[in-house]
């Protein structure tokens, strides 16, 4: 993507994410999302004299998954810094982090877009651990017409990882992928519930527009960086608005201020809030009270083993099963998914119709009852005998449509839902052709067109069978038997 014919997007992306532990990072707090504020503290996180952090186990062999998931390196040696600045939601002043020593490095993540296609390869340049700061209230429906704010710590000191990309992403669907790639190699690890309306992914997009005749450093350009974005739709958006704005700026002669800002999901545009920090002016220095954090070459052995199949192992598997890339692309964002497609296709034997109703009719109703495939009220073996019934011409795609609905809500098998709607295809033929005769000997008109040629007059002649059947016929056994009896008709044996 180019902003105009003079300027080339630069974008990386900072992602923070929480990670699921049972408890906070540097203290037995519990870490739950929903609690009544300030509810899930204590001494260690609330920053109190005379407290010390003690590091979480199960945190770190979390984020060393991730970076190994992500082809990164795990360094042996690594190191926690203070990261010093003030805002009312970091009650000790400071964050403990890591800076210049962290835990995961040299990492990257293959992008595909919404058609399956392989389209670029992102370099991530660090993974490192660090705390969460706690939550800002506002009173207000908006942040610009708060009256004031409350400050929520229940999440001060909970995990975090952040996630730095390499400047390699250049619009923003290519930030779109990113995410989705980044939030499904996440969630095939089960190292976080990724919910970014809950704050649990969040992304700061770094955004510059480099002239196309430039060759300095990157480091040279200026660089506005959008905070706190919390969609990956509004990710998009803040970037496609942010390019827009620079590119207006820069063709007026005007240059870039180098600055943090806000993003307006309600008007689509970005607003400035502070200018932009540097390293330095968070006076970064190693952490006085906890020790240098060291792994071995076998606890890191053993995590690397650990690992599930990710995302592009899934997806080769997938298409070779026959599944659409475009199906793969949907059914490959989670992982709950792919087990739910594996268990039925097993069953069933057709992998690609499996993932047609999931994706179709099971996910709308996924949807609308905000369940997932995790908790899906209709078994994967239920589904595999849904597909069937349709087969066997017990049942029509509307009537199954119907009968996956009751079996979703009530929690029934594919044959009790059935009986419980009273529904069953016609697929008798010895029922069906006085019908289809009857039908016929009242229709000469039609008849006749279709005998001119007219080969949307047998349609009109299905429809005539379904509506006296109350739509329960086989579709496709009436068509046959309406062919078979005009051409009878038509050439009567002697």
């Amino acid at each position: 993507m180019t902003a105009g014919p003079r300027y080339e997007v630069i974008i990386g992306l900072e992602v923070h994410v929480e990670l699921k532990t049972r408890t906070k990072l540097f203290c037995g707090c519990e870490n739950r999302f929903g609690a009544p504020p300030n509810t899930l503290t204590c001494p260690v996180c609330l920053g109190l004299p005379g407290v010390l952090p003690v590091l979480n186990r199960e945190a770190v062999a979390m984020a060393a998954r991730a970076g190994l998931a992500l082809g990164c390196t795990v360094r042996e040696h690594s190191r926690f810094d203070r990261k010093q600045y003030f805002y009312p939601d970091l009650p000790k002043g400071y964050q403990i982090s890591q800076y210049d020593h962290p835990l995961c490095e040299h990492g990257q993540l293959r992008l595909y877009d919404g058609q399956g296609q392989y389209r670029k390869t992102v370099r991530i340049r660090r993974i490192h651990l660090e705390e969460d700061a706690g939550k800002l209230n506002h009173l207000g429906e908006r942040l610009s017409d708060a009256t004031g704010s409350l400050v929520d710590l229940n999440r001060a000191g909970v995990p975090l990882i952040e996630i730095v990309s390499e400047p390699d992403l250049r619009s923003g669907e290519e930030a779109r992928w990113y995410l989705n790639a980044l939030r499904a190699t996440l969630a095939y690890l089960d190292v976080s519930d990724l919910r970014m309306e809950e704050g649990s992914m969040r992304c700061d997009a770094n955004i510059s527009l480099r002239p196309l005749d430039f060759t300095g450093s990157l480091a040279d350009l200026p660089r506005v960086e959008v905070k706190n974005l919390n969609s990956v739709r509004n990710v998009e958006r803040a970037i496609e608005y942010e390019v827009r704005r620079q590119a207006a700026q820069l063709s007026q002669g005007l240059g870039i201020e180098r600055e943090t800002r806000g993003f307006d999901d309600a008007s689509g545009r970005t607003y400035s809030q502070r200018s932009k920090e540097e390293a330095h002016d968070y006076r970064y220095f190693p952490e006085p009270d906890l020790p240098p954090l060291v792994l071995t070459t076998e606890q890191i052995t053993a995590w690397r083993d650990s690992l599930p199949s990710l995302p592009d192992a899934v997806r080769e598997d997938l298409t070779a099963a026959g599944i659409d890339p475009r199906t793969v692309e949907v059914v490959v964002q989670d992982p709950a998914a792919v087990a739910y497609l594996w268990a039925a296709a097993q069953d069933y034997g057709r992998a690609e119709a499996v993932a047609n109703w999931m994706l179709a009719d099971l996910a709308r109703l996924l949807n609308a009852h905000r369940r997932s495939y995790r908790d899906c009220p209709v078994p994967p073996a239920e589904l595999a005998n849904l597909l069937r019934l349709i087969d066997r011409g017990t049942l029509s795609g509307r009537m199954a449509k119907e009968v996956l609905e009751v079996m979703f809500v009530k929690g029934v098998t594919a044959e009790a839902a059935v009986a419980q709607l009273g529904v069953s295809q016609i697929s008798d033929v010895d029922h069906l052709r006085p019908v289809v005769e009857a039908v016929i000997a009242e229709q000469p008109k039609v008849v006749a067109d279709w005998r001119a040629g007219k080969e949307k007059a047998i349609g009109f002649l299905v429809g005539q069978v379904m509506k006296r059947t109350a739509g329960q016929a086989n579709p496709e056994l009436v068509n046959r038997l309406l062919r078979e009896v005009l051409a009878r008709q038509a050439h009567p044996l002697p």
